[in-house]
């Protein structure tokens, strides 16, 4: 079992999380922003991982410290559980429809840093979630992981249904990411020698 526990205190966020890459869907997240813990929640049952996460952040100041602390945590967690990544697929991808609005995530975990997130959400808010802070998400996570994450929103009607495909695209994607091919077995999928 691939399991991490990550603790990150700051002065602005503390954070507690533990994460089970091959779960069962169970999660148990509180960020203090609900819209937030909604995206996480089908996160980890698309995911098939467990999650649970507890935050406390300055939300009387912002919410950003708290949406990008918490992309960090869950990031820093899937590269802890990965440990040395021999044997993994190393990168996935996937096309989630949701309604009228279709969501593409591509994300390869390849020890480097890029993150390209195109959302097309044009409303200040989605629930009670800052919109603009969906890239901070997962630049956050990106960073976290030492991944590259590339999401877009082709086309769609509705803004939380825009953020909602990505977060289960993105989901379903890491998750082959980090599948096991026993092909593979204890290579590590790289020539260089180093994830």
């Amino acid at each position: 079992m691939r399991k991490a526990h990550v603790t990150r205190n700051t002065t602005e966020t503390q954070i507690d999380l533990a994460l089970s890459i091959e779960g069962t869907g169970k999660y148990q997240v509180s960020t203090g922003i609900r819209f937030l813990d909604h995206m996480l929640e089908l996160f980890t049952r698309h995911g098939g991982f467990d999650l649970s996460l507890a935050c406390k952040g300055d939300l009387d100041v912002d919410q950003h410290h708290t949406v990008e602390d918490v992309g960090i945590a869950l990031g820093e967690a899937f590269d802890r559980a990965l440990g040395d990544k021999k044997g993994i697929n190393r990168a996935g991808y996937f096309l989630m429809p949701m309604d009228e609005t279709l969501g593409i995530a591509a994300i390869d975990l390849s020890g480097r840093t890029a993150v390209v997130v195109d959302a097309k959400v044009r409303t200040r808010l989605v629930g009670d979630l800052q919109s603009e802070l969906v890239y901070d998400f997962f630049d956050g996570f990106a960073r976290g992981a030492r991944a590259n994450v590339h999401l877009k929103t082709m086309y769609g009607r509705s803004n939380h249904h825009k953020i909602e495909a990505l977060f289960k695209a993105f989901a379903r994607a890491l998750r082959v990411a980090c599948a096991r091919d026993k092909q593979l077995a204890e290579m590590l999928p790289s020539t260089k020698g180093l994830l």
